[in-house]
């Protein structure tokens, strides 16, 4: 009996594990965080964005690092988030919405929200810490049109006011 209590609390502390990694893939594209997106995949982690980017996931975080300048607002926002845990491998399915502001090459700005499902391939690396291996995004409603709000001012308030390692930057905690 010992052993299977043992078992079940190393699966509910692998799929918290995993969590936090889908809520720091929101933060470290949120954040503009290139250097703590890179952490989250595996060497060989490949990362589907529909027809935006389908390749390895250092040319995704690559792609996005050169987006970063052009998103003055980018916002991923997690809802729910089922997780299935195999010893050293796992998948999971993460229902988000995503909301960005970008130019619209005329001298104005467009809003972008999206529902969307990250359909996710979980692996334990050597160093004992979850990554994903193969993300695929699927877009399940997308609404575009010219920006009908306000910004604020850029400015990063968690960056001074959360003081811990895990909200600094490139930083898994």
């Amino acid at each position: 009996m010992s052993s299977l209590n043992d078992q079940a609390l190393q699966t509910l502390l692998d799929k918290d594990a995993i969590h936090d990694l889908a809520m720091l893939y929101s933060r470290g594209v949120d954040r503009k965080d290139a250097e703590l997106l890179r952490d989250l995949y595996t060497e060989d982690g490949t990362d589907t964005h529909g027809d935006t980017y389908d390749g390895d996931a250092k040319g995704y975080v690559d792609f996005l690092e050169q987006a970063f300048n052009h998103l003055p607002y980018s916002g991923h926002h997690i809802c729910n988030h089922l997780v299935s845990v195999d010893g050293d491998k796992g998948e999971g399915e993460v229902y988000a919405l995503a909301y960005h502001i970008f130019p619209d090459g005329k001298g104005g700005q467009i809003e972008d929200f999206m529902c969307v499902r990250y359909l996710d391939h979980y692996r334990r690396c050597d160093d004992g810490r979850w990554r994903f291996s193969k993300r695929v995004v699927t877009y399940d409603m997308r609404k575009q049109g010219p920006v009908q709000a306000s910004l604020q001012a850029e400015n990063e308030v968690s960056l001074g006011m959360l003081t811990s390692r895990l909200f600094a930057r490139g930083a898994r905690g």
